[in-house]
């Protein structure tokens, strides 16, 4: 059995799964999330739980299981908690600011770049050089953050760019003048 694909996903209170064929929707206080699982795959909601289970333990079953528990485990937490992904701006007259329904990036460019923001996604704005990423679903939070960030990304001697708040980029030694003694 895979270690993570046995494990039950456990509901919390005021959230509901239900399962149609080979979809399941969820619903808590942040919203609705469903997901289409492979129709091999067995879910089933037994009581405050969810239980996957895998027809036969061929390669291509044991790696199925896993990535929907996986997958079902992240519409739980979504719909209850929510994810975030927080960047920030680290150059001299980089800055962010939300109009409406647009993020508005200053990044060095000769023209600020504009980014609608999809439905379902949250942006805040606290300072002119963080952003903050908040949504029920993972994978659309991830994207729309990695999508701000391939903006303008950090680059390795000077360390400008777009960056998450815990990513480390490595740095990397200039040009130095040689001396010539004659």
């Amino acid at each position: 059995m895979s270690r993570i694909g046995k494990q039950p996903v456990s509901l919390k209170e005021n959230v509901e799964a239900t399962v149609t064929g080979n979809t399941i929707t969820i619903k808590g206080p942040n919203g609705e999330l469903s997901f289409n699982f492979h129709e091999e795959m067995d879910v089933q909601v037994e009581g405050s739980e969810i239980v996957i289970k895998r027809p036969s333990d061929s390669k291509q079953h044991r790696s199925v299981h896993g990535t929907t528990r996986a997958i079902i485990n992240n519409l739980v937490e979504g719909v209850t908690a929510g994810f975030k992904k927080e960047l920030k701006l680290i150059g001299v007259g980089y800055r962010a600011m939300l109009q409406g329904k647009k993020l508005v990036i200053n990044a060095g460019y000769s023209n600020p770049v504009e980014m609608i923001v999809p439905e379902g996604i949250t942006l805040e704005v606290p300072k002119n050089t963080q952003i903050i990423v908040k949504g029920a679903n993972k994978q659309q939070v991830g994207a729309y953050a990695a999508e701000i960030r391939k903006v303008r990304p950090p680059e390795p001697y000077l360390g400008k760019g777009i960056r998450y708040v815990d990513e480390h980029v490595r740095r990397k030694e200039g040009k130095t003048a040689l001396t010539t003694s004659g």
